[in-house]
């Protein structure tokens, strides 16, 4: 409701300027295709109770279309303008021992919502955006994708994750772009219904804690085009507040480019966390305590050589503390801004220490353009848990893609990942992974 007035009064304003040629000749409306197959083989280091609640098994595929409008902005000071995003996915095959939600809750499964213990036909949504400008100042209200340092949309399946909020984007300082919001509602990657925002630890479907508020703030300064400096701040009420610090920066050496990738999150405890068990999130305090406030420290290093169509990575991240990493987490996939997030592992787990190294080729260096192909390693080591302060687990990801360059299909893309993950974290399954991928778009104007 806090949003209705607002929203009501900037569609009066468009229907009064319907003749504003500015709103109409810049407008864009894409359509964008998927076809999504996943499957997971989990493997051993499973106690009874997760086979019987988690299966051994899962594989989904569907189709989504999504249909994005994006409208030019009426003339004068103050340009008022409207986004909409309409979406569909179809379920193409699944069943009750495919779906990867025996039991039914509410959070869904791989791909598709839940209808009892099984996926459901499809799902759609339709998200709308009003949006007002001034000068280099654009203020947008209703469904946002963000995709900052301190809340980052997840793109991993189908349909992508949404938010409901108010963001204002200002670059009125040259090389200075500022940005702030609040979020009220998150809407899943396996759902069509908005819900209230969660951590680790206090996201329970059934019995969990969770807020309508997250407000962040920050900026990118770009001193010159091979430097830039960033600061976000990030706070959900009643479970944490978070400040990164992050610079990126690129230097000719050779034939080639240096990318060097610092990052620094400083996460603390907020409002009820600090003292509520029901609001705590995972890691571990001790004296078999893996449950408490949030307290982390996470600093990270991601330094890329590219040369000749070859990428060369060399990563390492520590997390510090004793909680996990926090991040806006409702149980349903979320995606973290860290150098450490995978297909399937974030490697975030409190006393972590993780390194790793990775590797790219655009095949284009070869005669073969629109072919790449990388693989990336993770190993993480002195995890805590009760089992020990040396726990570990390791992850190898793979992937494949092509988009045609050229013809009637131009443009259309085809990914395959692959992703192992093994570990000797008590009461964590294996688990081999398996997702193939087609993306096609047209312009429609």
């Amino acid at each position: 409701m806090k949003r209705t007035l607002p929203l009501t009064l900037t569609m009066f304003v468009l229907a009064q300027q319907a003749q504003a040629t500015d709103f109409f000749d810049d407008s864009k409306a894409v359509i964008k295709m998927r076809n999504f197959y996943i499957n997971s083989d989990y493997r051993d280091s499973a106690t009874p109770a997760q086979k019987a609640a988690n299966q051994s098994y899962q594989s989904e595929w569907g189709q989504a279309f999504q249909l994005e409008f994006s409208s030019g902005y009426t003339p004068g000071l103050i340009g008022f303008g409207l986004d909409a995003l309409g979406m569909l996915a179809v379920r193409l095959d699944s069943s009750s021992g495919k779906h990867g939600n025996p039991t039914g809750s509410s959070y869904g499964g791989v791909v598709f919502p839940s209808d009892g213990d099984h996926a459901v036909d499809d799902m759609s949504s339709l998200g709308l955006t009003g949006k007002v400008k001034i000068s280099s100042t654009e203020l947008k209200l209703g469904t946002l994708v963000p995709k900052l340092p301190v809340i980052f949309s997840n793109d991993g399946r189908l349909l992508p994750q949404t938010w409901q909020g108010t963001q204002i984007t200002s670059a009125e300082i040259k090389d200075l772009t500022l940005i702030a919001g609040q979020i009220d509602e998150v809407k899943g990657r396996n759902s069509t219904n908005n819900e209230s925002m969660s951590i680790a630890g206090a996201n329970n479907a059934a019995t969990g804690r969770f807020s309508n508020k997250f407000i962040y703030a920050g900026g990118d300064y770009k001193p010159n085009k091979n430097l830039t400096l960033q600061y976000y701040h990030g706070h959900l009420k009643d479970f944490y507040k978070q400040n990164f610090f992050g610079l990126i920066h690129n230097i000719e050496i050779g034939a080639g480019i240096l990318t060097s990738d610092l990052r620094y999150f400083r996460s603390t405890d907020d409002g009820a966390n600090s003292y509520n068990p029901e609001y705590f999130t995972t890691g571990y305090y001790g004296d078999g305590r893996l449950k408490g406030k949030v307290d982390n420290n996470l600093y990270s290093g991601l330094f890329t050589y590219s040369v000749a169509g070859s990428s060369f990575g060399l990563g390492y991240e520590v997390s510090e503390g004793q909680s996990d990493f926090p991040y806006l987490n409702q149980g349903d996939g979320p995606t973290t801004y860290t150098i450490t997030e995978m297909q399937i592992q974030k490697f975030v787990r409190a006393g972590e220490k993780s390194w790793q190294a990775r590797y790219s080729f655009d095949f284009a260096k070869v005669g073969l353009p629109g072919a790449s192909a990388g693989v990336v390693y993770v190993k993480g080591n002195d995890i805590n848990t009760l089992a020990s302060s040396d726990s570990s687990e390791w992850e190898r990801d793979i992937t494949l893609s092509y988009v045609v360059q050229s013809g009637p299909f131009k443009g259309l893309g085809f990914i395959w990942k692959n992703a192992m993950i093994r570990n000797n974290i008590p009461n964590n399954r294996q688990q081999d992974e398996n997702r193939v991928i087609v993306n096609y778009q047209f312009a429609l104007f």
